[in-house]
């Protein structure tokens, strides 16, 4: 099979701090080729994953992040690379809106921040010739009538993740500054626990840092340790020497990658039962979800849970390989059904294919 990814303008794949969703396309890119299909990768040039890049991107925009003007252009170039493809899946916003994507090339695109009422207007507008991939039952539940063809949970590479020890003796919150992400709660939580909080985290935006530089810094103590964005390497390091990884998210996050991240190092979430974490965490045995006020009791008790249980979980549930599997099983049963529909059209489609969509203008 010949597959076409799309990421993001913003970030390189795989990042090399924060990025979420360039983390999963990576994965994604590496286990489809894994398996044997073609892949071919629009994304930043600047981009390391080690399979074939579209020609003609350009490099990664970080201080673009969220601009209409650079997505849409790599939106252009990409497309314009993916032609000979038998499906794409596009990880952008604008992709699927796309008016000048190949009419004849199954199309499928995953939802990867909340579902708005601006996005659910957009993603309605999709599902007309687009299969929509929900990353949590929660996030699918949030716009009941966008049409979500499957629920796909991100995996990970847990190979390339150190099991951890747990014996740092602190706990720490690893994400982004800003009020969603629960920082404020997080250095609240470890101070009523008597647990030093240690906090990695993005702060680039101008919000980011007015919130760090407003909110944050202002209370930060003897207790806590702001120690700013880091790689994976000392990620991994930090997170599996914790006793616990604080995630007392307070919006409905769609998934939180976060999570499994430590999870794979043994290190139990302690977190709020919001958004995704009752499908990542089960509580009790790889964590404990509970709300914000009642956090500090149950961090004190993380240290006594299976660090072996936790890596376990993700093994068995939040694999790259499984997720790569979920996926090639819903681009088969899209492929199928688009052989199905050109089948039944018999020579008439494939005469409109050959003439081209203006052909009958």
């Amino acid at each position: 099979m010949r597959i076409g990814l799309i990421g993001n303008p913003w970030i390189p794949v795989p990042p090399r701090t924060y990025g979420g969703i360039e983390r999963v396309v990576d994965y994604l890119a590496r286990g489809l080729t894994a398996a044997g299909h073609e892949v071919l990768l629009a994304a930043p040039s600047d981009s390391e994953c080690p399979v074939p890049l579209a020609p003609g991107m350009t490099e990664s925009e970080p201080g673009d992040m969220g601009a209409t003007l650079s997505e849409l252009s790599h939106v252009a170039r990409a497309y314009d690379a993916m032609q000979g493809m038998d499906l794409i899946h596009d990880h952008t916003m604008a992709g699927p809106l796309y008016l000048h994507r190949a009419p004849h090339i199954p199309l499928v695109t995953t939802i990867h921040g909340p579902l708005v009422p601006h996005a659910v207007d957009i993603y309605r507008a999709m599902e007309k010739n687009t299969s929509i991939v929900a990353i949590s039952q929660d996030q699918a539940a949030q716009a009941p009538d966008v049409h979500v063809t499957r629920v796909i949970h991100h995996g990970l590479d847990y190979s390339s993740v150190p099991l951890g020890r747990g014996r740092g003796g602190y706990a720490c919150f690893v994400g982004r500054i800003c009020p969603d992400k629960g920082v404020l709660e997080a250095i609240k939580i470890a101070r009523e626990a008597g647990i030093p909080l240690h906090i990695a985290a993005k702060m680039r935006e101008k919000d980011e840092i007015r919130y760090f530089r407003d909110v944050i810094e202002p209370i930060l103590g003897s207790n806590e340790e702001y120690i700013g964005e880091i790689g994976d390497a000392e990620k991994y390091e930090l997170m599996g020497n914790a006793v616990a990884l604080l995630n007392p998210i307070q919006w409905h996050e769609p998934f939180g990658l976060v999570m499994i991240e430590a999870m794979a190092t043994g290190t139990p979430v302690v977190g709020t039962p919001i958004g995704s974490a009752p499908e990542i965490v089960e509580h009790g045995v790889t964590g404990y979800l509970a709300p914000t006020e009642e956090l500090s009791s149950l961090l004190l008790l993380a240290e006594e849970l299976d660090r072996a249980a936790c890596r376990a979980a993700v093994e068995a549930n939040f694999s790259a390989e499984r997720m790569v599997a979920d996926h090639l099983s819903l681009y088969g049963q899209i492929l199928q059904k688009d052989l199905s529909a050109r089948n039944l059209m018999g020579p008439a489609w494939h005469e409109n294919l050959r003439q081209g969509p203006l052909a009958h203008a």
